[in-house]
């Protein structure tokens, strides 16, 4: 089994930063792509960014794009995410979530992956 347990989260006034944590246990954390996802009130969870295993490849979504960086330390089993220049849209829970061992291509698709954490609140004030 898998425990993914995210930190970082917190609120931050438009155009601020903050980095996420998630750290992982239970498995060889190098052996899966990770990635990060987030839900806001009333809306459908939505992919943000993706990493492969080796950290070599990422790709993310659309509206983050030039403003995030996804990176992992298999060293340490963390992955984390730097957000850069919030905005307000971006106030939403943020999960990270791991895919099972020898999947290494990462996904924007949240069925794609085996594990969750329980999220940590991001709150961007305009």
């Amino acid at each position: 089994q898998v425990q993914l347990v995210e930190s970082g989260g917190g609120l931050v006034q438009a155009g601020g930063s903050l980095r996420l944590s998630c750290a992982a246990s239970g498995r060889t954390f190098s052996n899966g792509a990770m990635g990060w996802f987030r839900q806001a009130p009333g809306k459908e969870r939505e992919f943000v960014a993706a990493i492969a295993c080796g950290g070599g490849r990422t790709f993310y979504a659309d509206s983050v794009k030039g403003r995030f960086t996804i990176s992992r330390d298999n060293a340490k089993n963390t992955v984390y995410l730097q957000m850069n220049n919030l905005k307000p849209d971006d106030t939403a829970v943020y999960l990270c979530a791991a895919r099972r061992p020898y999947y290494c291509a990462g996904s924007s698709r949240d069925y794609d992956y085996d594990y969750w954490g329980q999220g940590t609140q991001v709150t961007v004030s305009s």
